[in-house]
């Protein structure tokens, strides 16, 4: 596995409630296997409403949400004021290239573990809470893929506490990479 440089915890956030922001607060505390204790999201098997009414029983693969802070700088100096936690996000990070980490991806975040399983595919609720907001994260490259930016998601391989200005270690997965994907 290759080591890649270190970045860093910028913010934490949690929400109890199913609402489309989260709460910043000092530290989280990942829990194993289920996500950020008391988040409305943390569990065994999906939480994200849409997707429990498909198929409750789907494993949760969308246990902690990780954004990277220069998407917030970008999107707050192209004039839509956007703050750590309001785009539903667990953990802001900074100095990190999140959507270019391959599936599988480990991130160590203080004594935590995550492990990196996709995209996060954004919705109408991100347009709802800030007009102009959906396609400021979504585009279409030369080819005319669409382009997720709104994040990405994992699971909690080893639990512990995560506070802003942990470092982020990155280790990658084994070759081949596996681009990441929505789940």
């Amino acid at each position: 596995m290759n080591d890649l440089p270190t970045g860093s915890v910028d913010t934490v956030s949690s929400s109890r409630v199913h609402a489309f922001s989260k709460q910043p607060a000092q530290s989280i505390r990942l829990l194993a296997g289920l996500g950020v204790e008391g988040d409305a999201h943390a569990g065994v098997t999906v939480q994200h409403r849409s997707r429990v009414a498909q198929d409750p029983a789907q494993p949760n693969l969308r246990q902690v949400h990780l954004i990277h802070a220069e998407l917030l700088d970008e999107l707050r100096a192209s004039g839509l004021d956007v703050s750590a936690g309001q785009m539903g996000e667990n953990i802001t990070t900074r100095g990190l290239d999140l959507l270019g980490l391959p599936a599988g991806t480990r991130l160590h975040l203080g004594a935590a573990v995550l492990e990196v399983t996709g995209l996060r595919n954004p919705c109408a609720q991100i347009e709802n809470f800030r007009p102009g907001l959906l396609g400021a994260v979504l585009g279409r490259d030369e080819h005319g893929t669409l382009i997720r930016r709104a994040g990405i998601m994992a699971v909690v391989l080893e639990g512990g506490d995560v506070r802003a200005g942990d470092a982020v270690r990155v280790v990658l997965p084994p070759l081949p990479h596996r681009a990441l994907e929505r789940v």
